[in-house]
């Protein structure tokens, strides 16, 4: 484990700006560099957990997304849409890979023809378990090695603190 006091990157950008800019105040440069970094640094090993199940991270947020929704496991595309912030084209090719793989199924609305449902197959319910799995071990693995419990909620009640002002 790391030295809370040990310097990283971020400081020492930070402290080169202080060098050439010593009127700035680089603070926010401070906390969002880290975010930045450390989403980049766990996003990066994430899509190695989804890629041993076939999957890359974009599609297991379709898998996942169906999944939350809770039995029968349907949504219709522009649900899917506008939860995952997609444009519908973005949407459908990601569709078109999941159900080319068996991972799920198209089908007509029962209340609007025009319209889809877009299901898990049983195939695509059972990976987005295992997936969701294996990344919040890797996600455990890494806060664990860093943050205790109560440092983990502190820094998520932070964080949600910070978000809502980008919300």
């Amino acid at each position: 484990m790391n030295s809370v006091n040990a310097a990283d990157a971020v400081d020492a950008i930070t402290e080169q700006w202080a060098e050439v800019r010593p009127d700035l105040d680089t603070a926010p440069m401070a906390v969002y560099g880290r975010i930045y970094r450390i989403a980049r640094a766990m996003g990066d090993l994430i899509e190695k957990e989804y890629a041993r199940f076939g999957v890359s991270r974009g599609e297991f947020d379709v898998l996942a997304t169906l999944r939350r929704a809770g039995e029968p496991y349907t949504l219709s595309p522009r649900e899917l849409s506008a939860t995952l912030m997609l444009t519908t084209g973005g949407m459908t090719g990601r569709l078109d890979r999941l159900e080319r793989a068996g991972l799920l199924t198209r089908n007509p609305c029962p209340d609007d023809r025009r319209a889809l449902r877009v299901t898990l197959t049983d195939r695509g319910l059972e990976l987005a378990d295992q997936a969701v799995t294996a990344g919040l071990a890797r996600q455990h693995e890494m806060c664990g090695a860093a943050l205790d419990p109560a440092e983990a909620d502190q820094l998520a009640a932070l964080l949600r603190k910070l978000l809502s002002v980008h919300e």
